[in-house]
């Protein structure tokens, strides 16, 4: 479909105010497509509904990328549960003909907290009243950092896990060109460049803004931290290869 052809597309992205959402946006709008974000500050709350139906009239294809801040499993659930279930009844009501969602490489074999409200909202997609399109991905470059912020102090523990850092704005790139495209069920998932250590990787993080703390690696106790140390970030079978390494993204400015 080339720009002009395009240019009556319109595409709600649910979260599109975050980090990720406001890539899907930029992607959308050089493509020549009208994007709309969708957040609470534009009206749109996903958990109670309020603003959802009336945000999509008109919308072409709806891309899903919000997220919560909450790392248990219940609240994890809580909200995928209550956001996807609103979005998929909204989209119905509102005639949208496609949903596109992300979800993460191993939500369907790591049983904690953010990858079980992942798997729940696979669930609700799959069983729910709009044709759809589901991308995994593997975890963003900012993982590693984010996983250094959430223990203070000298010592930094990271679970014992292999994984493929991907670049935010290359999956951005990837969902924008999925949702001006008929939905396609479960497609190969989009994984970086390089199989890295979750442990090497923030060491790496640290070097690099010249911080200095222990990094303690971790192995997570029960079957998810199994699962996690056998390689469940990893993306199974064939899927499509970013470019962008830690170095790289590590490299670039703030």
């Amino acid at each position: 479909m080339g720009r002009g052809a395009e240019a009556d597309v319109r595409v709600a992205v649910a979260g599109g105010t975050g980090v990720v959402g406001r890539l899907v946006v930029a992607e959308l709008v050089g493509a020549g497509v009208e994007a709309v974000p969708l957040a609470r500050s534009r009206g749109v709350d996903l958990v109670s509904g309020r603003g959802l139906e009336e945000a999509l009239r008109g919308a072409d294809a709806v891309v899903d990328v919000s997220s919560t801040a909450s790392a248990s499993a219940r609240g994890s659930v809580r909200f995928f549960g209550a956001a996807t279930a609103n979005l998929l009844s909204a989209a119905d009501r509102a005639g949208t003909g496609h949903v596109v969602v992300l979800s993460v490489v191993g939500a369907d074999r790591v049983d904690l907290g953010h990858y079980l409200g992942k798997r729940c909202q696979e669930e609700l997609l799959a069983a729910g009243p709009v044709p759809w399109t589901l991308l995994r991905a593997t975890q963003f470059h900012e993982f590693a950092q984010q996983l250094l912020g959430r223990v203070p102090g000298p010592l930094a523990p990271v679970p014992v896990a292999p994984y493929r850092p991907v670049a935010a704005r290359e999956v951005a790139a990837h969902l924008a060109g999925l949702a001006r495209r008929p939905a396609a069920g479960v497609v190969p998932p989009i994984a970086g460049p390089e199989v890295l250590r979750l442990p090497d990787a923030a060491r790496r993080v640290l070097a690099a803004g010249g911080r200095r703390r222990l990094v303690v690696p971790v192995r997570v106790p029960g079957r998810a931290g199994r699962a996690l140390a056998a390689g469940a970030l990893l993306p199974e079978g064939p899927h499509v290869t970013g470019t962008v390494t830690l170095a790289e993204h590590l490299e670039e400015p703030c």
